[in-house]
């Protein structure tokens, strides 16, 4: 039995049981706790009444504070946690179950709340018909995606209006011109085609745009124009108009050759019989000649499969144009050292060093494509280029080589004439053949990889950047320090699809005050 006795003096309170030890307590100490827990409980009552009311909704965080201590302190759960946990088994349970056929999908988040509304569902069935347009979406973008792909590849492949049109009023020139058909270079000039004193250049294209950018950006750039020989080949149907547009459009005083394949007495089928085969095979036909989307199961592969069999499948792979590089020592057989252009480069430094870098003995200068700061560009190895699982491929090549760049390649005439490298190009080019093109797929590069393997000489990285026609991070900065930019790739310069911040790079070097660049509206 507990009693209160308070002293005489009436400065304490005893509490004493017989149970317990007798307590004093001061007044001075119950006023204090009475002070205390008057000022603390209407607090606690309030966030209790608000958590009540109102439910745990988002708040500060001295609120949130009162709303999660308050109920706890009077035995209550916090209703958030119970929420969440339910909401997950809900839609754990969404995730397995099928989806029931005829299901109705809302078209938006807004009808879908307005339909929960109206139709009452429950949270099963909400949760399904979530998930439900979830997967619709990703299917719908999934298909675009592939689409988009696809329509890209054909603006890749195909020739803009503009272009097509400056070639056709260019070779309309030159049936009705006289001035235009005279001879490139004039008579006096022919002997500087063969002098090893000059540097030569060999560009290999059907695109007289492209062409012109080339051999402006390179004369322009150099400090030694004078010094400046370019060999342009082209095939029979672009053979007058690039000879008009280079007859009307000196670069004085560098010399230009335009030369079609039709005019090389070496380039019969006996001394290219692999090229008989690339015209001749069926498959090769179909193959890239074909239909690329029919037959395909979009719903087994990925969208960057998907564009990388598009590119591969371009018809310019099996283009003549496409493999002359490799048949360079007989086309001139009176030189001894090149530099190799690809018509989707500019040139923004000059070139001349190059003649003077010591290649030590190899066939091929060339920039390492597998280290540098872009590693969606600089890392290429053989395996990005080969299929190892061919026995004959991982017989012979090993996927963590080093890869190295086509487009800007130094080529020591010389030397190459005592190796093999046509004959091995040849030899495997027909091996991919016979096994119906499953030991490469893509294009002039992978046969050129054997058939330099050895002879590559490495020059430093800032001679030739590539990668400006195929992503769009490319660092600004970067490409103006460059000697040669490369818009390999399938976003060309001249192509609607040309990446918009890289275009002035190339476009600096186009003539747009050329009555035929007008006429035709080139990229207007």
């Amino acid at each position: 039995m507990m009693q209160l006795h308070i002293s005489p003096s009436m400065r304490s309170i005893t509490i004493s049981s017989s149970k317990v030890a007798a307590r004093h307590i001061s007044y001075r100490t119950l006023f204090h706790t009475i002070l205390i827990l008057a000022f603390l409980l209407p607090f606690v009552f309030i966030l209790t009444a608000l958590v009540t009311l109102e439910g745990a909704n988002k708040c500060s965080s001295i609120d949130c504070l009162g709303r999660r201590l308050g109920p706890r302190l009077l035995g209550r759960v916090d209703d958030s946690e119970r929420l969440a946990r339910d909401f997950f088994k809900i839609l754990n349970e969404a995730s397995t179950q099928d989806i029931p056929d005829g299901l109705k999908l809302p078209d938006s988040f807004n009808h879908l709340v307005s339909d929960t509304k109206n139709n009452h569902y429950d949270p099963k069935t909400f949760a399904l018909v979530l998930r439900a347009m979830m997967e619709k979406f990703e299917r719908d973008i999934r298909q675009t995606k592939f689409a988009e792909l696809t329509n890209k590849h054909f603006a890749a492949s195909s020739i803009p209006k503009g272009i097509h049109c400056l070639s056709l009023r260019l070779t309309d020139e030159y049936s009705s011109n006289a001035h235009v058909r005279r001879q490139l270079p004039s008579p006096e000039r022919l002997p500087l085609l063969s002098d090893n004193a000059r540097h030569h250049f060999i560009l290999s294209t059907d695109n007289i745009l492209a062409a012109s950018v080339v051999v402006s950006s390179a004369v322009q750039s150099s400090s030694n124009p004078e010094k400046i020989v370019f060999h342009i080949i082209t095939d029979k149907k672009t053979y007058a108009g690039m000879h008009s547009w280079f007859a009307l459009n000196s670069v004085d005083p560098a010399i230009v050759e335009v030369r079609g394949v039709h005019q090389f007495d070496w380039l019969t089928r006996e001394n290219v019989p692999v090229l008989e085969a690339l015209e001749s095979h069926n498959g090769l036909m179909n193959y890239y000649h074909g239909s690329h989307v029919a037959g395909a199961n979009l719903s087994e592969t990925t969208p960057r499969r998907f564009a990388s069999r598009l590119q591969s499948r371009s018809p310019k792979y099996i283009s003549l144009l496409n493999h002359l590089r490799i048949y360079i020592p007989e086309l001139f057989p009176n030189l001894d050292k090149v530099v190799f252009l690809d018509d989707d480069v500019v040139v923004q430094r000059d070139l001349a060093p190059l003649w003077d870098v010591d290649l030590g003995g190899k066939v091929n200068g060339a920039v390492e494509t597998c280290h540098g700061e872009d590693a969606s560009v600089m890392s290429k190895r053989l395996r990005n280029y080969f299929n190892f699982s061919h026995p004959h491929i991982a017989k012979h090549l090993n996927p963590e080589e080093c890869a190295w760049a086509y487009g800007m390649n130094v080529f020591d005439l010389k030397a190459w004439r005592k190796t093999n490298i046509r004959e091995t190009y040849h030899s495997w080019l027909r091996e991919n053949l016979k096994s119906n093109l499953t030991m490469w797929k893509l294009g002039t590069l992978p046969p050129a990889l054997i058939a330099f393997k050895g002879h590559v000489h490495v020059i430093d990285s800032s001679w030739h950047m590539l990668g400006l026609g195929y992503q769009s991070q490319t660092n600004v900065e970067s490409i103006r320090k460059a000697a040669v930019i490369h818009y390999n790739g399938q976003s060309k310069p001249w192509l609607e699809i040309g990446f918009e911040h890289l275009r002035p790079f190339w476009t600096k070097y186009v003539n747009y005050s050329n009555d035929f660049i007008k006429n035709c509206h080139i990229l207007e």
